[in-house]
């Protein structure tokens, strides 16, 4: 062990870095990916447990193998290419929908002290990345050279713009209540218990954070770029094999991306929600849930991929009007009237800004 130290030791710095952020980038990505693969397993038994169905029982205990079937299975399926089509945004369309997904985790606090990239623009990092990927959709509606494919592309654009002017404007909240674009500062800004938390204090934007996300990821009840009763399944209906997982990897990925933020943004990240509870700290078994983590960051991220599922499970689909009423007539004023409100609490000194 001594040998390892002493070799790590003699290293250039800029080339631990290097192998340091390396391994980071593995472990978040390996992580993300196997949290994407088992999300789809899970969402079919927690649906299917919700309609009195068993969910996926076959392949190995508990069918927890599905995932892994189903990826053996696009990889084996022949991806066929529409001859009339732009191949080559054709095949690069899936994966601008992915990378950006994938990418956004480099800036995510994950536990104190584990980040790939501290950086001091990291809520701009973000809005960047997460605006990125509505070109996949665009590009693979447009790509393809099929009316059908367009009529869904077009209609994910519109619905992706809508909202994430709404997400904006509730992350310039999170901002004001922050005073930091660091999702560290963030995080750290929430510290001392779940009164402490943006949750509170800025619950009308997290609604609309979280519904927005919802609404952002093409998810159930606004999935209507893929309504396959009306529009032969959307921008993606001459994908097949592994280009046609790869849309629903980016999904799930977004799913997960949009559940960490939420997290971090409203819900103190990895901070526990029994911080500052002195009384635990004499009890030895129960002392551990006083202390941050990654575990606590984890749970809050299963809990909104539950809702995820469970939304799915409960809702009809909105009507396209609907979906464009709410985003614009309903979310973008509230989000705008709250920062008003969240001006004159600062100006006030009341709650974060005390």
């Amino acid at each position: 062990m001594g040998f390892v130290v002493g070799i790590w030791e003699s290293l250039d710095p800029m080339l631990q870095y290097v192998i340091l952020s390396t391994f980071k980038i593995l472990i978040v990505t390996v992580g993300v990916i196997l949290t994407v693969a088992f999300s789809t397993y899970f969402e079919r038994k927690v649906i299917g447990g919700m309609q009195a169905r068993v969910g996926p029982n076959r392949v190995g205990p508990m069918g927890l193998g599905q995932p892994f079937a189903d990826v053996i299975k696009l990889l084996i399926k022949e991806i066929v290419v529409p001859t009339a089509s732009n191949k080559f945004l054709f095949v690069i369309a899936p994966l601008l929908s992915l990378i950006p997904a994938l990418a956004t985790w480099a800036v995510m606090p994950l536990h104190p002290g584990f980040v790939i990239a501290d950086i001091n623009a990291g809520l701009l990092y973000v809005l960047a990345l997460t605006s990125v990927g509505v070109y996949g959709v665009i590009l693979a509606g447009w790509a393809t050279n099929s009316k059908y494919a367009l009529l869904g592309a077009m209609r994910s654009a519109a619905q992706i713009v809508a909202y994430e002017i709404a997400m904006g404007f509730a992350l310039v909240g999170v901002l004001m209540a922050a005073g930091s674009l660091n999702l560290g500062d963030i995080i750290a800004k929430q510290e001392g218990g779940v009164s402490n938390w943006f949750l509170v204090w800025l619950f009308p934007l997290f609604i609309v954070y979280w519904v927005s996300g919802v609404a952002e990821t093409n998810r159930a009840p606004f999935d209507v770029a893929e309504g396959e009763s009306e529009i032969v399944a959307g921008f993606h209906v001459e994908y097949s094999g592994v280009a046609f997982a790869l849309f629903f990897l980016a999904e799930y990925a977004n799913m997960v991306l949009i559940s960490g933020m939420t997290a971090i943004f409203f819900l103190g990240g990895w901070a526990s929600p029994f911080e500052g509870w002195t009384f635990l700290n004499g009890i030895p078994v129960l002392s551990f849930l006083t202390e941050p983590g990654f575990h606590w960051l984890f749970a809050k991220i299963c809990f909104f991929m539950y809702s995820f599922f469970w939304f799915r499970a409960t809702f009809p689909r909105y009507r396209y009007d609907q979906i464009m009423r709410l985003g614009w007539k309903v979310f973008i004023p509230v989000t705008i009237i709250w920062i008003a409100v969240e001006a004159v609490a600062a100006w006030a000194n009341v709650g974060p800004w005390a």
